[in-house]
């Protein structure tokens, strides 16, 4: 089943059971898969990492959405931000803990021969294509800056 019928099949669900979070986070999901295979030059369905990284777009609007709220003690939309997430995160594949982006990220430098900070981008951009939807740009970032500091 791909993403868009789970989707699909999810937002019914939703809506017998009257969760609000729940169709209102799938709707968007869905909003933004039909987008996508709208787009000029799309033939066909969406491939599994498209769709990865489409939730991942979407779970990292929320999380800037939600820091925004958080400064401005708005808890209400906080709360909102913060289920929508988690029913989208769902969606997603399992992330990485730490100790094992910082294993993956080990294996990645050495295999193209990393060691200084001035290598940060040529590990950033083969650990951000391999690592897609495994963990977040930030986090990998961070990661990195520290392991070649």
């Amino acid at each position: 089943m791909s993403l868009k019928q789970q989707i699909d099949a999810d937002i019914k669900q939703a809506m017998l059971a009257k969760d609000q979070d729940k169709l209102r986070a799938l709707r968007a999901v869905k909003s933004m898969i039909l987008l996508e295979e709208t787009k000029e030059g799309q033939t066909g369905g969406l491939k599994p990492e498209e769709e990865t990284r489409i939730l991942t777009k979407a779970v990292k609007q929320r999380k800037d959405s939600a820091d925004i709220y958080r400064q401005q003690n708005r808890a209400d939309l906080l709360a909102v931000e913060e289920a929508e997430i988690a029913v989208i995160e769902h969606y997603l594949p399992k992330q990485l803990s730490e100790d094992e982006l910082k294993e993956k990220l080990k294996a990645i430098m050495t295999r193209i021969g990393a060691s200084a900070p001035s290598d940060m981008g040529k590990v950033m951009g083969v650990a951000t294509k391999e690592l897609a939807g495994l963990a977040d740009g930030k986090a990998i970032s961070a990661m990195v800056k520290q392991l070649l500091s």
